[in-house]
């Protein structure tokens, strides 16, 4: 559930087809995007051992943990491209605005949040053109946790 205005537009990040754009601006730490509509979570090795799951794996997110979401229905969410340097931060299924975002700004977020440990994407990083590969549980949920403080914890105007 996107929590504020938006529209999905051609994405600036070249590759990327469509991007999730902000209409209004966005205090740091607040959340962008909220999940809703989870009814049931995976393991991985249960999304690659059913056949009619595995034809979904694209679809996946690392919900937390080793336990996956499928969204197979593409929501609006789904528009929300990768960056090594996002404008969302990526915490357990919840996106926060990864710093004070503008109007027009598009909402990222790094996918080595989202895939599976060692899970290499099938694209490359548009800036970098380095591999995106899945962060460890460990290593996602101790970056984004630090993140997340840091940005709480800074002064609000």
């Amino acid at each position: 559930m996107i929590l504020t205005s938006y529209r999905i537009a051609a994405s600036r990040i070249p590759g990327a087809g469509k991007g999730l754009f902000l209409d209004a601006p966005v205090a740091a730490g607040s959340i962008v995007v909220a999940p809703d509509a989870i009814d049931r979570t995976y393991t991985f090795d249960e999304i690659n051992a059913d056949p009619a799951l595995s034809c979904l794996q694209h679809t996946s997110v690392r919900w937390f943990e080793q336990r996956y979401t499928l969204s197979p229905d593409w929501p609006d969410e789904c528009f929300v491209n990768h960056s090594f340097a996002p404008t969302g931060l990526w915490h357990l299924g919840f996106i926060f605005a990864n710093g004070t975002l503008a109007a027009g700004t598009e909402l990222t977020v790094d996918y080595r949040h989202l895939l599976a440990p060692g899970q290499v994407e099938e694209f490359t990083d548009a800036d970098s053109g380095q591999n995106i590969v899945g962060y460890a549980w460990h290593e996602s949920i101790a970056s984004s946790t630090a993140r997340l403080a840091a940005l709480l914890a800074a002064p609000r105007c």
